[in-house]
């Protein structure tokens, strides 16, 4: 046989397709598509395509106030919108020199702590779905109700809040909201050892988790993979701890870090996170001060000094940075947002190849990808 046939023959053996995984209906990870290099069933090349959401927030906050800017970071991770709003306002509040309320401080982390088990909640449940497990999906959300109705007492929403605003909080918590809250940790605790249950120790999730997508530090630290994420694999990037603010200080709670890097050790991680948040809570409710939730110090009409600032903050994804260059306005002359799913999405490549195409669902839901955050 010559050796233009023995080509033609191992090709046709081996063929290598070209299929598109998404674009998907928001109501799942959100609008992405992967274009995947099949051998068979396993995966030998991908390419991510996102851009299917994508509404131009940064360029829109160039003609916004910083006030307005908040509306319209509660749309970037939506499950993280508490953290996006105090980023801003930090960011805004550095550049002022100016310090908000101690009480204002325990709230905002309070309402970062609820946000990150509503999320995690929430990826939970998608991702037992994914996976087969149906059941967790109504577990996960029969939880995850709890806190969205502790927040629709307060602040009349349940996902977008804008609660949390330059200067302080748009108004005071309802007199309910410390009650709520002491009642959900008390019936979430109950209610976590269920999951495992279900989930954690079940012998097929094991199976189908358990070294795969190994994600070494080195490349964790390479390509920016921040948050549980890249804690799995041993990079401790924890804003809480490495630039603690509002009131990170004032509590004592423990980093999640593990070695593995696979996709099981980031399910693990985000479990135990919520531990770690509940801990959280019961020591800064216990605490929380009395006084004003905004500030005297901040004027109706904000204008920051000329210059360039940036703050980071750790939302359930990991580290979202904003970046302000001010040109003296009542608007930014340019907002840059770095948010943690952007860099999280493009190591699917490394992760997914060599692996067969229902191990990529396994590993791009341990990744736990909020779309809308990486279109802005």
């Amino acid at each position: 046989m010559s050796e233009e046939k023995k080509v033609i023959v191992e090709l046709n053996e081996n063929p290598e397709y070209i299929i598109n995984m998404g674009p998907q209906h928001p109501s799942t990870h959100g609008v992405l598509r992967f274009e995947v290099s099949l051998q068979g069933e396993m995966v030998k090349h991908l390419i991510p395509h996102c851009g299917y959401v994508h509404r131009g927030i940064e360029k829109m906050c160039e003609s916004l106030t910083y006030p307005q800017v908040i509306h319209l970071t509660d749309r970037l991770d939506y499950l993280s919108a508490h953290m996006n709003n105090e980023a801003v306002s930090l960011c805004v509040e550095n550049a002022l020199e100016i310090e908000v309320p101690e009480r204002v401080k325990y709230i905002r982390s309070i309402l970062s702590e609820l946000n990150r088990i509503a999320s995690h909640q929430l990826w939970w449940s998608a991702f037992g779905m994914d996976l087969g497990g149906l059941t967790c999906f109504f577990y996960g959300l029969r939880d995850r109700e709890k806190i969205l109705d502790i927040f629709e007492e307060s602040f009349g929403s349940r996902l977008l809040h804008s609660f949390i605003v330059p200067g302080g909080l748009m108004h005071d918590i309802h007199p309910n909201f410390k009650k709520g809250i002491t009642d959900f940790i008390k019936y979430f605790r109950k209610k976590l050892p269920e999951y495992n249950r279900f989930l954690t120790g079940n012998v097929i999730f094991q199976a189908r988790t358990k070294g795969l997508g190994i994600l070494s530090k080195e490349d964790a630290i390479n390509y920016g993979i921040t948050g549980p994420s890249g804690r799995a694999s041993g990079f401790s990037c924890d804003i809480r701890k490495v630039e603690p603010y509002s009131a990170y200080p004032y509590v004592d709670f423990k980093e999640i870090l593990y070695n593995e890097g696979d996709t099981f050790y980031r399910y693990v991680a985000r479990m135990d996170e919520m531990v770690e948040s509940m801990n959280i809570l019961e020591q800064l409710i216990d605490k929380m001060p009395d006084g004003n939730e905004y500030t005297s110090k901040m004027k109706p009409v904000i204008k920051l000094p000329e210059g360039e600032y940036y703050q980071r903050v750790e939302t359930a994804r990991g580290e979202l940075g904003v970046y302000i260059v001010s040109d003296g306005n009542k608007t930014p002359y340019r907002l840059k947002l770095r948010t943690p799913n952007f860099s999280n999405l493009f190591i699917m490549n490394k992760l997914a190849s060599g692996y067969k195409i229902a191990d990529l669902v396994a590993i791009s839901g341990s990744l736990d990808l909020v779309i809308p955050d990486i279109d802005r």
